[in-house]
């Protein structure tokens, strides 16, 4: 109601999303369906909500939400049928994983995103958390040695992940991407070979000023000068303006939702 409230060139700097509901809940999918009819026009996606979250999870009472329940797939086949984009925070690994095996979600969370295809889903974080480290170099048993970056990489150049992209907000992150030169240019030179898959964003949450704000824009500063114009340009707005605008104008002209509803 207060997005409601702002004259229309307020809206045109927000893009709501949907969020409120339990992953682990058949009626999950309905509630979001509820949504988009009583505000028809005014919610882009779903999210972030996460599924295994670090320290998070376990706190949250009731069934414990997981990458095959089927209240998730429901979700998420809903919004690729009505066009709203997902972000979702699902860790890679547990947190402070020992590093002897493969990353704890990773195998589920790919065959989860292999399920929908029609969905465009950011993971929100590359699936790191506070205390969810990146994926060092390990050696699998009958897999050569992997890092986090090489796992990133070959997910983005595997046709059946066309339609998931990667989040790099949170300070958290950052402190990753920018913890040393060798880490700063492997993560830049990923994202120069993949400019489109890549959004940035602050998740600065009830930030009390503009300094606050972009506190994390620039601690990213070093990942701005190594990355190319272009690249920088996409990864910063370009992408973001690409996937929101297309969902907004995609939902915008959605008139019969699965159940025969009218969003229009």
């Amino acid at each position: 109601m207060q997005y409601k409230a702002l004259d229309e060139a307020q809206q045109q700097r927000f893009d709501p999303m949907i969020s409120g509901f339990n992953p682990t809940d058949m009626y999950a999918v309905r509630h979001i369906e509820r949504v988009l009819r009583t505000f028809p026009g005014v919610f882009t996606g779903v999210g972030e909500f996460s599924v295994h979250r670090e320290f998070v999870s376990s706190k949250v009472s009731g069934e414990v939400a997981s990458l095959s329940n089927p209240a998730l797939d429901s979700i998420l086949d809903f919004a690729g049928k009505v066009g709203l984009i997902v972000i979702l925070h699902n860790d890679m690994d547990m947190p402070m994983a020992s590093g002897k095996q493969q990353p704890v979600y990773l195998a589920e969370m790919k065959s989860l995103l292999k399920r929908h295809p029609e969905t465009t889903i950011i993971w929100a974080h590359i699936g790191l958390g506070r205390v969810v480290r990146p994926v060092g170099n390990r050696q699998y048993p009958n897999q050569p040695a992997s890092s986090h970056i090489e796992v990133v990489h070959d997910m983005l150049k595997d046709p059946a992940f066309a339609h998931v992209y990667f989040d790099i907000s949170w300070d958290e992150v950052a402190k990753y991407i920018v913890a040393s030169p060798s880490s700063l240019v492997a993560s830049a030179d990923l994202m120069k070979k993949f400019p489109d898959r890549f959004l940035f964003g602050t998740d600065a949450v009830s930030p009390p000023d503009q300094v606050f704000y972009r506190a994390l824009y620039e601690t990213y500063h070093e990942l701005w000068k190594e990355l190319d114009a272009v690249s920088s340009e996409k990864i910063r707005k370009g992408n973001y303006l690409r996937l929101f605008d297309r969902a907004r104008q995609k939902g915008s002209s959605q008139k019969v939702g699965v159940s025969g509803v009218d969003f229009g």
